[in-house]
């Protein structure tokens, strides 16, 4: 594998935890923002969306999380403070390929993985390529099939809460996606989209007022992920065949993902933790979150 270029600025906040902001340019010339704050066992950080970044969640969940771990924050290509555009190439293959050359320029010889939402579909691609590089899993809120979460949660929800009709789901990805726009933009028109993810709407505007402390977003995976078929996989029927420990928590009422997904779950090694809270629980629920990853870790790491 080729050698990479590495810049590295070193700074402190305060009184908190050291912290060391990188760029890594891969192997196909993306550079890849991350972000590495705290101590112990190394966990690498995969944000959902398609498209979010890591910013909102080491600013809500991170003092905690960089108690317990070195936490590696990262910015997935074409996403905010990293480099990629429409014509970079997003597949799985590509993203599993991103994430260990990145575990391979920091010197691990392995890490924990832990995702929200969308970042579940990206730990089971990343898991199935390189086993041997991921101890354990923690997966927060994460949808394994997206087609699933999409037809059976997300579209009568949404028409729920809008009082617009919900067609049935073909199980044509580009079609789902057509029916999840309108449901969207159903729900912005009505001030509701809040409703799909959070309990109080004050929420959803904290994170939104996220994005305004990083200058120049990059987009470009946002507009892409959905897609790209790669992310259309079923990843729940893939679960049995994970041999490392894995926390999978969910929200009773998450409506983003599905209150009933997590079943046909099985991992082998799963610690499976059902909390009453939404898609956001570092935010709305955080005690119960915390209890269930320090259980997780004083079992595990």
């Amino acid at each position: 594998m080729k050698t990479f270029i590495l810049i590295t600025i070193m700074f402190c906040f305060g009184l908190r935890l050291q912290a060391e902001e990188k760029m890594i340019i891969t192997s196909d010339g993306v550079q890849l923002f991350v972000n590495i704050k705290g101590s112990g066992s190394p966990v690498l950080y995969l944000h959902g969306g398609p498209g979010s970044g890591s910013y909102w969640f080491e600013k809500f969940f991170g003092e905690f999380l960089e108690q317990h771990y070195t936490m590696i924050y990262l910015d997935q290509r074409g996403v905010g403070r990293s480099s990629g555009n429409h014509d970079n190439d997003y597949s799985m293959d590509r993203m599993g390929l991103d994430f260990e050359e990145l575990r391979e320029e920091l010197g691990y010889e392995s890490w924990i993985t832990l995702g929200h939402s969308f970042g579940g579909i990206l730990q089971m691609g990343y898991y199935k390529r390189f086993p041997n590089s991921i101890k354990g899993m923690i997966m927060i809120n994460c949808t394994l099939n997206i087609m699933e979460s999409f037809c059976e949660s997300w579209g009568p929800k949404a028409a729920e809460f809008t009082g617009k009709a919900n067609k049935p789901c073909s199980g044509d990805p580009a079609k789902v996606r057509e029916m999840l726009g309108a449901h969207i933009n159903n729900l912005r028109e009505q001030n509701a989209f809040w409703k799909m993810g959070y309990k109080d709407q004050q929420n959803e505007r904290l994170i939104d007022d996220t994005y305004a402390d990083i200058t120049n977003w990059n987009g470009s995976f946002s507009n892409l992920g959905f897609t790209i078929l790669d992310y259309w996989e079923d990843y729940k029927v893939k679960t049995g065949n994970v041999e490392v420990p894995v926390l999978f928590f969910y929200g009773s009422e998450d409506w983003m993902v599905g209150p009933d997904h997590y079943k046909g779950i099985n991992f082998q090694k799963g610690l499976m933790w059902e909390s009453k809270v939404g898609h956001m629980p570092f935010m709305e629920n955080k005690d119960d979150l915390e209890k269930a990853i320090l259980v997780f870790k004083n079992n595990n790491f």
